[in-house]
């Protein structure tokens, strides 16, 4: 693997913004999807790696994004509580994931893989994915000749594509979908000539709201699993146990802090970014130093008032096609996590439970108290975990006629 000493400084900073072009799409798509600038996303991308290389002492070579698995619960839970009661939510999130730092130092790992198994964890993940795909549909359908072009351009990226082009299959779509959109006259330009050159990120100060936090805070399961799994398999591209040292609970933490300085300054969530592990995977580099420059590069992008209007005049018909497909992605990531666990689905409990969690979250259950509500993916997720602790291990197979 390439270090520090091997590389000069120029090629670190050609690499670390290549990086941040691998994370880019998703990074900008969440705050697009949920109405708000995207600079503030790249502005706390920026700032959240940063802050989880401090705690992890810059020895892991991550860079955090804007997470996926919040899209429908902060919508929703915009609609309900108002969007600054909605951040109250998301920094409930990160002191979540701090909490559970403390857990994973004081009992290790083995308690999380015992409280969210894979029966949880994936059909977990399949609800994200799945709740979401009216939205990408919706959005499509507004035209749906953008819709799929960006949808077979980023199909032909993952599928026929080598090298980093693979490892940005997003940022391919958007860029071909934007480009027939203009030739086919569906682009306006009004926010790219009313933005300015040099402008500040859209900040805006969380309200407190109880009802947003119990309703944000089972969200949290899944990309906590992810977090971890991630942490793997960052170590076993760079060959370092990240695990051990500098610890689970330090990178937990790390990301947990980074997620509640985003909501305190009106942004999304932060999540480890597999797709950057891919590239690092692909470009040999591991040194963290290069994805610090990564967090560098998206802050200063986020200062540029021209790129935030260039991502708010893409047609909304292009990210519904990427959402097709991305949607669909988490969905199967979700049947990837039961299949790559080898979990046994002739066990009736298994079943149950994955069942249960599946049209709990699909169908839209709610469970109101007062004037607090639990609903979605939050609540499936909760449903899930309490299943797996009270269902009996032992459970006769199904039998099939």
């Amino acid at each position: 693997m390439k270090q520090a000493s091997t590389l000069s400084l120029p090629k670190k900073i050609i690499i670390g913004i290549q990086f941040l072009f691998v994370a880019f799409g998703a990074t900008v798509l969440v705050p697009l999807l949920v109405g708000i600038s995207p600079s503030i996303a790249l502005f706390t991308a920026g700032i959240g790696t940063f802050i989880f290389h401090l705690i992890t002492k810059g020895k892991v070579p991550v860079f955090l994004g804007s997470s996926f698995a919040f899209i429908a619960p902060i919508i929703e839970a915009t609609r309900l509580f108002g969007f600054q009661g909605m951040l109250s939510g998301i920094i409930a999130v990160g002191l979540v994931y701090s909490i559970m730092s403390a857990i994973v130092k004081w009992r290790g790992p083995a308690l999380i893989d015992k409280v969210f198994p894979s029966v949880v964890v994936g059909p977990v993940i399949m609800v994200i994915g799945l709740s979401l795909a009216p939205v990408g549909v919706d959005m499509a359908k507004e035209n749906w000749i953008l819709a799929l072009v960006a949808l077979a351009t980023a199909i032909l990226v993952v599928v026929f594509a080598g090298g980093m082009l693979k490892l940005i299959p997003i940022f391919a779509g958007i860029v071909v979908g934007y480009l027939v959109a203009i030739f086919t006259g569906n682009v306006d330009f009004t926010p790219i000539v009313d933005a300015s050159w040099i402008s500040l990120p859209q900040f805006q100060a969380p309200q407190f709201s109880w009802a947003a936090i119990i309703y944000m805070i089972p969200v949290a399961i899944a990309p906590l699993i992810e977090h971890i799994g991630d942490m793997y398999a960052v170590g076993a591209v760079a060959g370092h146990n990240y695990v051990k040292e500098p610890g689970l609970h330090r990178t937990m933490l790390g990301d947990g802090i980074a997620t509640a300085v985003a909501g305190s300054l009106g942004s999304v969530p932060n999540t480890t970014y597999s797709e950057v592990t891919g590239a690092i995977s692909l470009t040999k580099v591991t040194d963290p130093f290069v994805l610090r420059i990564s967090a560098l590069t998206a802050i200063l992008f986020s200062v540029l008032g021209k790129i935030s209007g260039f991502l708010e005049s893409i047609p909304g018909a292009v990210l519904g096609g990427i959402m097709l497909l991305l949607f669909g992605s988490i969905a199967s990531v979700g049947i990837k996590t039961l299949i790559d666990s080898k979990a046994d689905l002739n066990k009736t409990r298994n079943q149950v439970i994955i069942s249960v969690i599946l049209t709990v979250g699909i169908g839209g259950a709610v469970i109101q108290f007062g004037n607090f509500s639990l609903a979605g993916i939050g609540l499936s997720a909760v449903t899930g975990v309490i299943l797996n602790l009270i269902l009996p291990e032992k459970s006769k197979p199904v039998r099939m006629k």
